[in-house]
């Protein structure tokens, strides 16, 4: 190798770290790591050899012992995923630094203060409006990026229109098209020709090309199995279709997506999120009701144990039925759990709060006709104030968990000590009790925990304190794959200690189950 050569990949390394701020990421077990900065890290230039395969020493790996080329190699692989989130975490801080520069010059130029200093100045004026100007609209510069303000918005949706892309969204491209690339390894799936062509298509930005790709996928795979497929890189491929059609109001969903956080507009229309609340304004309401032979059934074998919990889950249905449970425990304690199911998919809207419409809006609102039910519930059954509370759900019903957590009454009412989630996207969310316990179970092959745009290859780490035990299981296919039935059969199974793990945090809940009580929950 070169010596230059040499010297460049040397310089990636010590770069790239520093500029994520060393993050602390979460393993698939619940334990946490520090990324170390590349110069700990002894093999780094023979591991840097092996991917062009040259050594410092010879032209090639024939020298080196075998199994010291299959360590150094399985390293490179490993390493070559987080070079390509830290290359596209680094590509995006700069694509939106180059949006706001765009965002400060336009306000620079249109400003009331600039065109004060033009009626004094008029010379110097001038020549600050065309370096503005010139800076602006350049490809040297910020290819067209006038952005912010009146003046600013109507010149980035004439851009728009016109095709004409600011350096921001070439760069904010590359950065998705990394997250793309890093993903695949982990996902094989994603690297067949046929998804190759779709991710290739939609990075060119080539819409046709995307619907031939996207239909020959379908065609090939089937709808659940295209849709398995491309659900790593889902928010990905949806932001990036966001970014590059000549729609100039959905972009939000594309940079909000860039930047780590939840959109709160849709990637298609730019739609704002709280529209939402006109859609799902119900006040919510709980009704006692008797359980029937097979939920009894259920319920009688129920014990203080996750799979127990999540098939009691799977027996209430997405029909509006909750559960809330009063234990004994073994302490002399007396606490609560909450069961809240998730979706019901036969509707977009329906009279309870288990629909689509609901889920959308739990997703990106903490406010909800299911949140407002379940508090109406709580106080209801009387549960005393100061009582230790679990929250316990799937899909929406983890989603509604969550937001019951960060709801700052329910906190200051209820001791909250644990949230454990199936299925569910709550990554951007988080409850008012730093105290809290978060547990997240996440099937890889389960488009829903996606949708808060932390993927695979997202570089977006957890809150110290979470834990996040995700898993590939065969089920693969969605909605199999996100039915509780598929997180119950896993945890009996290869991952029984992933069961232990949840069991043991939550043994404080061990004890007699003194009341099992069904409400119905309806939007009013």
């Amino acid at each position: 190798m070169p010596p230059e050569q040499r010297a460049m990949r040397r310089e990636v390394w010590n770069v790239m770290p520093q500029a994520t701020g060393n993050p602390t990421r979460q393993l698939s077990d619940g334990q946490q790591k520090n990324t170390p900065h590349a110069p700990d890290i002894p093999h780094i230039p023979d591991t840097l050899d092996v991917l062009d395969g040259s050594s410092p020493a010879d032209d090639g790996p024939a020298a080196r012992p075998p199994a010291a080329t299959a360590t150094a190699t399985a390293t490179a692989t490993r390493t070559d995923t987080e070079l390509l989130i830290a290359a596209s975490v680094l590509l995006a801080d700069a694509a939106l630094a180059a949006r706001q520069a765009g965002a400060d010059l336009t306000d620079a130029l249109t400003g009331g203060r600039f065109a004060l200093q033009a009626l004094r100045r008029p010379t110097w004026a001038l020549g600050a409006a065309l370096s503005c100007a010139r800076a602006l609209t350049s490809p040297a510069g910020l290819g067209f990026g006038p952005n912010g303000g009146v003046i600013g918005e109507l010149a980035r949706i004439a851009g728009n229109v016109t095709r004409r892309r600011p350096a921001a969204v070439a760069m904010a491209v590359d950065a998705f098209a990394l997250r793309i690339e890093a993903a695949t390894v982990t996902h094989p799936n994603l690297d067949s020709a046929h998804a190759r062509r779709l991710t290739g298509a939609v990075v060119a930005g080539d819409r046709l090309e995307a619907v031939r790709a996207l239909h020959a996928l379908v065609e090939r795979l089937g709808v659940t199995r295209a849709l398995t497929t491309v659900s790593p890189v889902i928010m990905e491929l949806l932001a990036l279709t966001g970014l590059l059609d000549e729609n100039p109001v959905n972009d939000e969903f594309s940079w909000v997506t860039l930047a780590g956080g939840v959109p709160t507009t849709d990637p298609f229309l730019g739609l704002p999120s709280s529209l939402l609340k006109y859609l799902n304004p119900g006040p919510g309401r709980a009704e006692r009701v008797d359980a029937d032979p097979i939920l009894a059934k259920v319920l009688g074998t129920s014990r203080n144990d996750i799979v127990s919990y999540i098939n009691d889950i799977g027996a209430l249905g997405n029909h509006g039925l909750v559960l809330l449970r009063r234990v004994a425990c073994a302490d002399g304690t007396a606490r609560h759990v909450l069961l809240l199911p998730g979706t019901s998919f036969a509707l977009l809207s329906n009279s309870t709060p288990q629909d689509l419409v609901g889920a959308f809006d739990g997703c990106l609102r903490a406010d909800t006709t299911y949140t407002r039910a379940a508090k109406k519930l709580l106080r209801r059954a009387g549960v005393p104030a100061g009582s230790e509370l679990m929250l316990v759900g799937h899909s929406l019903g983890g989603l509604t968990a969550m937001n019951l957590a960060a709801d700052v009454d329910v906190a200051s009412e209820y001791r909250i000590t644990h949230v454990v989630t199936l299925g569910s996207p709550i990554d951007a969310k988080r409850p008012a009790d730093h105290t809290t316990r978060v547990i997240s179970l996440v099937n890889k092959h389960d488009v829903i925990p996606m949708l808060d745009g932390r993927g695979p290859a997202s570089p977006h780490d957890l809150p110290a304190g979470w834990v996040e035990l995700a898993w590939l299981d065969e089920s693969y296919d969605y909605p199999l794959s996100h039915a509780p039935q598929a997180y119950s059969d896993s945890l009996r199974g290869e991952l029984a200690h992933y069961r232990e793990q949840v069991n043991a945090s939550i043994r404080r809940y061990d004890g007699e189950i003194t009341g099992n009580q069904p409400y119905m929950l309806r939007d009013k």
